[in-house]
């Protein structure tokens, strides 16, 4: 391969952010938000709520369904040290559904703030759930590579659920540098979310209402959904002068078979919301390959993108779409299964060559960020041309910002 992504310099994207154009809080009606177009090279704008214009009647859209879990949780020690556990994913059981539904105890891989004032020991706290007064405890277990194993242990008979939605806090961009507000629970998860398990909103999605769902509906464009669990790893900086420096983190995707018989029934090609939905499909494509390297694979852990350069390693050259789609449908069918439960590491950036996603709706993205890095994958260096005039007409940026419409 000619031309290698590892070498990219990270210095290369970066552009200048005002701290004024970073969105604290969104627009009060959320499809009343900027849409900037960039179709083929050209650029223009619009409002949000007039997106079905720019997508052609029988193309599907896609959607990352997860939902924000209020996964900040406090403690204060006897000392009045306040201790802070930052959920970031399943240990025990593994599986998001069923550690929501534990009663009793589970664990989670974790950051913890304050580290430093918890040695050892179990941090307690008396809380109300429902009504029925609980005591929840949490041991720091060993570390596993991401944060620490935090054991959770609780009275009563209430579920984990329920113990995050009475006392979690959640978890809005560091960027911000504001405490969450009551108004976040409800602005910061999108209309459609219904999937419990990301620590980060998919943003792209937020600027979605049911009107504007409908509208799409009524110009014949057909949607449909994949769930990936945003984990913190989004927010982390690439710090390396090279981007073969940085690890990306592990993400958990949920994709039905319906689902990928609709991807397929339109072409094998789609118009994804959000830079989680594209990595999402684009994981997709490289399983699809290695099932049909690997047919005899039984174990769907095995089937997780685990290497981040899978993608420029030039083994897919001759398969497209429709076919790495059918093998999964293949796979899934020898295993009596109607939906794909794995992980992805996959990061996409310049070099790489999209096989699912043929348009992108997306916000914009932090300097120097691998969400950059996808834009420009997508786009060429035109992402400069697009920030440009993002910045000169003032749209609002990352979370709560702007949206963009990207047909490259």
């Amino acid at each position: 391969m000619s031309f290698d992504p590892r070498h990219i310099k990270i210095k290369d994207y970066t552009y200048q952010l005002p701290d004024e154009r970073i969105a604290k809080y969104p627009v009060a009606k959320r499809d009343e938000s900027k849409l900037l177009v960039y179709n083929k090279g050209s650029i223009s704008h619009d409002v949000f709520k007039n997106i079905a214009t720019y997508l052609s009647p029988g193309s599907l859209m896609i959607y990352n369904n997860t939902k924000v879990i209020q996964a900040r949780i406090h403690f204060n020690k006897e000392t009045g040290a306040l201790i802070e556990t930052f959920l970031l994913e399943p240990y025990s059981p593994r599986d998001y559904e069923q550690i929501f539904q534990t009663h009793s105890q589970c664990s989670w891989v974790g950051l913890v703030g304050n580290l430093k004032k918890w040695k050892t020991g179990s941090l307690k706290r008396t809380i109300s759930v429902n009504d029925e007064e609980i005591e929840l405890s949490v041991e720091r277990g060993g570390e596993n590579g991401i944060g620490h194993i935090l054991n959770f242990s609780w009275t009563g008979d209430v579920s984990f659920s329920e113990i995050l939605d009475a006392i979690g806090e959640l978890p809005i961009p560091p960027y911000l540098n504001r405490k969450t507000e009551e108004s976040d629970k409800t602005t910061y998860q999108t209309v459609y979310s219904r999937i419990k398990g990301s620590v980060a909103a998919p943003t792209a999605g937020l600027h979605f209402t049911d009107a504007v769902l409908e509208d799409i509906h009524q110009h014949h464009i057909d949607s449909d959904e994949v769930t990936l669990h945003v984990g913190a790893g989004t927010f982390k900086p690439v710090k390396s002068e090279e981007i073969e420096g940085h690890e990306m983190h592990r993400e958990y995707i949920t994709v039905h078979r319906k689902t990928i018989e609709n991807i397929i029934a339109h072409g094998g090609k789609v118009t994804a919301v959000g830079t989680t939905s594209v990595r999402t499909l684009e994981s997709l494509y490289y399983i699809g390959c290695t099932l049909l390297r690997h047919p005899e694979i039984d174990d769907e852990n095995q089937l997780s993108i685990s290497n981040q350069w899978t993608p420029y390693l030039g083994d897919e050259a001759e398969v497209d779409s429709i076919t790495a789609l059918k093998a999964i449908l293949d796979w899934m069918t020898r295993h009596e299964t109607n939906i794909l439960n794995t992980s992805t590491k996959i990061i996409i950036a310049p070099g790489y060559k999209f096989h699912v996603v043929e348009k992108l709706i997306t916000n914009f993205h932090q300097p120097q960020s691998t969400l950059l890095l996808l834009i420009a994958a997508l786009i060429g260096e035109d992402w400069r041309k697009v920030y440009d005039y993002a910045l000169n007409n003032d749209f609002r940026f990352l979370s709560y910002g702007d949206s963009s419409l990207l047909i490259p």
